[in-house]
């Protein structure tokens, strides 16, 4: 059974960091897009970056770009999204889905992502 499980959140302070992983069971991320939303309260579902497994080749939204990195192990079974200089506008809980992408094709935020985890939360205050 195809599974997406999500760890990685917590507590931490305004600049902090934190490192999220999303596991894949059930498959392996071959030929997939993985990708990280997040939601906060009150707010519409926003998507933060996504990786293509193929390639290697990441696409972030811009209220996280500098700040945060997603990449993928060499087993293809775990996406880690590394996350830097954390503001409070960034608690949420967050997602990480995935999308069949064929080969060589790039990641869109956009896209109809039909595999969800259950999401972690983080939350960023003082």
């Amino acid at each position: 059974q195809l599974q997406l499980v999500e760890s990685g959140g917590g507590l931490v302070q305004p600049g902090g960091s934190l490192r999220l992983s999303c596991a894949a069971s059930g498959f392996t991320l071959d030929y997939y897009a993985i990708a990280w939303f997040r939601q906060a309260p009150g707010k519409e579902r926003e998507g933060v970056s996504c990786i293509s497994s193929s390639t290697g080749r990441t696409n972030y939204a811009d209220s996280v770009k500098g700040r945060f990195t997603t990449s993928r192990d060499n087993a293809k079974t775990t996406v880690y999204l590394q996350m830097n200089s954390l503001k409070p506008e960034d608690t949420a809980i967050y997602y990480c889905a995935v999308l069949r992408l064929q080969p060589f094709r790039r990641c869109e935020l956009s896209a109809g992502y039909n595999y969800w985890g259950k999401g972690t939360q983080v939350t960023v205050s003082s």
